[in-house]
């Protein structure tokens, strides 16, 4: 099986992304992860999925990271997905600066786990 990420640039993320990852289960919705922020700092982060219509949902999976053995893949709508620190109560918005887009993410399963 294999999962297509293709996302647009927009006010989410800058730029555009389209790769194809080799999928080793099937994708399950998310709401968190255990990754780094703007400024490389790791921590607890929830997270949406971003359409050109707004929030949506965010999968993970697991797949092939050449070279790398497997990694989760983090990946929502045609506009990446969302992220905000742990707890935050700001409302999800392109505009709120303690928030961040990606187009998707490859994390390291050891720290997913814990």
């Amino acid at each position: 099986m294999f999962i297509e990420v293709e996302v647009q640039e927009s006010a989410n993320c800058s730029f555009a992304l389209n790769r194809v990852y080799s999928a080793l289960a099937d994708p399950v919705p998310i709401t968190w992860v255990s990754a780094p922020g703007p400024l490389g700092d790791m921590g607890f982060c929830e997270i949406i999925g971003w359409s050109i219509e707004g929030p949506c949902q965010a999968y993970g999976a697991l797949v092939e990271d050449s070279g790398e053995g497997q990694a989760l893949l983090v990946y929502g709508g045609d506009q990446g997905v969302r992220l905000r620190p742990w707890g935050s109560l700001a409302p999800w918005s392109t505009e709120n600066s303690e928030q961040w887009g990606e187009p998707c993410m490859l994390l390291d399963l050891d720290v997913q786990r814990g």
